[in-house]
C-alpha cells in the first residue's frame, strides 16, 4: 500500500509555486510546456531512497473547474475516488504519490461527475465492451513506471505462427444455463500423436479480450518455452451468475467436471494426464480455480490464481477464509500453485463481506500450502487489483506451473 505518513512534496510544484507567488507570469505556462514535452504523469527522485519515487498526477483545469479526484487503486482502495489539490493562482490540480518504482497502474480523472483519461499520457489501457451481455467498457490512462517488471509476451510478434480460437456455446443441464466456451488450438493442433495439455480458464471472455491469452500462448510456443496446450475458457465476468458459479458453487464443479470437460475431450484431443492440466483465474476466478483443484486433483495438477479472493466465505459462515480452512484440514493434495497479489490489493469491495484485503488473503493461501507440504510459487506486485498487471504475470505464472519457472524468482 502507499506510504501515507506524511503528504509528499512535489520539488517542481513548491519551485512553481514560489514562482508564481513572486509574480513570474510566464513560469506556469513553461511548467505546461514541459510536461506536454515530457508527459504526465510527473515523476521525481526522492534524495536518499533508490526504492520510491515521487509521482504526481497533473489535471489542467478551467475557471469552472470547481474539483478534480483521481481515480486509482493507489490507495489500496479498489477504484477510490481521491480528491486533488488546486495549485493557487493557477490552472493546475495535482495528487502526488510516494510510489515503489516498480509500479504499474491504470488511472482517471473525475472531472464534474465524469471520469476522463489524462490528456499529457497517450499511454492508455481499453476495457471493451461485451456487446453480447450489454456491457460498456471504458479507458484508463497508463502510469508505467521504469522499473515495473517487463511483459514480453502480450504483445503481437511479426511472423510468429497463430493459434486459432472457436468460440462455443454450451448448455448446462446441471445449471439450466448456457456458456460461452472460446477454445484456442495451438499452431499445426492435429488429433494424431500425442494428446494436448490444456488449461481450462475461468472467466474466459475476460482472458481473451484484456488478458491477451492467445498471444501470449503463441509467443510462448514460439520460442519453446511451453509445449503446445489448448485453452478451454469459460464465461464473462458479466455473465449474471458469475459470482454465485465461481464461489465454490458445487453446480458449477458438476458442470466443469461432468459436461464442459467430457464435450472438450470428444472434440478435442486432450491428455488424461492431471500433471500436464492447470486451471486458471482471476479474483474470483481464482478462488474458483483453487476450489476445483482441491475437489479434483485427478484432472488438474496445477492451480494459477491471481489476485484470489482467498477470503471468501459462504453466506451464513461466521468465518472468512472457507478454502484455505478445506486445505488446512484436508490431506495434501497433489497439486502446484502460482499464486500472486498486489500491494495496492488491501481494500477490495466484496459482495461477502465488504472490503476484504485481498493481498492478506493471497498470503494467508501461501502460508496454509506451504505449511501442508504444497509447492506454491508466489509473487506480489506493485499494483492493485487490475489486469494491466496480470496481462504480464500471466505468463509468469505458465512458466512456473508447465516449464519449471527456472528464470522466475518467488518470494
Amino acid at each position: 500500500m502507499v506510504e501515507t505518513e506524511f503528504p509528499p512534496i512535489s520539488p517542481r510544484l513548491e519551485a512553481l509555486q514560489q514562482a508564481v507567488k513572486a509574480g513570474n507570469s510566464a513560469a506556469l505556462d513553461a511548467f505546461w510546456q514541459e510536461i506536454s514535452r515530457q508527459g504526465a504523469p510527473l515523476i521525481e527522485p526522492i534524495i536518499g531512497d533508490e526504492k520510491h519515487s515521487l509521482v504526481t498526477f497533473l489535471w489542467r483545469g478551467t475557471d469552472k473547474t470547481q474539483n478534480v479526484a483521481l481515480v486509482s487503486n493507489l490507495s489500496g482502495k479498489m477504484g477510490a475516488s481521491e480528491a486533488m489539490t488546486h495549485l493557487s493562482e493557477t490552472d493546475l490540480w495535482y495528487k502526488t504519490y510516494k510510489l515503489p518504482k516498480d509500479t504499474r497502474e491504470s488511472y482517471q480523472f473525475a472531472v464534474a461527475g465524469n471520469n476522463r483519461t489524462d490528456l499529457l499520457n497517450p499511454r492508455q489501457f481499453v476495457f471493451p465492451d461485451d456487446a453480447e451481455l450489454g456491457f460498456t467498457g471504458w479507458v484508463s490512462s497508463v502510469l508505467e513506471l521504469p522499473n515495473a517488471p517487463p511483459q514480453p509476451w502480450s504483445a503481437p510478434r511479426p511472423g510468429i505462427p497463430g493459434g486459432e480460437i472457436t468460440l462455443h456455446r454450451i448448455r448446462s443441464d446441471f445449471l439450466d444455463n448456457e456458456y460461452r466456451v472460446w477454445v484456442y488450438t495451438p499452431p499445426s493442433y492435429t488429433s494424431d500423436g500425442a494428446a494436448y495439455g490444456f488449461l481450462l480458464i475461468l472467466d474466459g471472455w475476460f482472458y481473451i479480450q484484456l488478458i491477451p491469452t492467445p498471444t501470449i500462448l503463441d509467443n510462448l510456443f514460439a520460442e519453446d518455452r511451453l509445449p503446445p496446450l489448448v485453452a478451454i475458457l469459460v464465461g464473462s465476468p458479466f455473465d449474471p451468475t458469475r459470482q454465485r458459479d465461481l464461489a465454490c458453487y458445487p453446480p458449477f464443479e458438476e458442470f466443469v467436471t461432468k459436461e464442459l470437460l467430457p464435450w472438450a475431450r470428444a472434440t478435442y484431443h486432450l491428455t488424461q494426464d492431471p500433471v500436464q492440466t492447470c486451471v486458471v483465474g482471476g479474483s474470483r476466478g481464482g478462488l474458483a480455480a483453487a476450489y476445483l483443484g482441491f475437489k479434483h486433483p485427478e484432472l488438474f495438477g496445477q492451480v494459477l490464481a491471481q489476485s484470489g479472493a482467498f477470503s471468501w466465505k459462504p453466506d451464513g459462515d461466521s468465518k472468512f477464509y472457507w478454502l484455505p480452512r478445506q486445505f488446512e484440514k484436508s490431506p495434501r493434495l497433489p497439486l502446484r500453485f502460482y499464486l500472486e497479489a498486489g500491494f495496492f490489493e488491501t481494500a477490495v469491495e466484496t459482495d461477502f463481506g465488504g472490503e476484504q484485503d485481498f493481498l492478506a488473503a493471497a498470503r494467508h493461501m501461501r502460508d496454509v500450502l506451504r505449511v501442508k507440504g504444497y509447492e506454491v510459487h508466489y509473487q506480489e506486485f506493485s499494483t492493485g487489483h487490475n489486469p494491466l498487471n496480470w496481462k504480464g504475470t500471466l505468463a509468469t505464472g505458465l512458466l512456473a506451473l508447465l516449464a519449471g519457472g527456472a528464470n522466475e524468482r518467488y518470494v
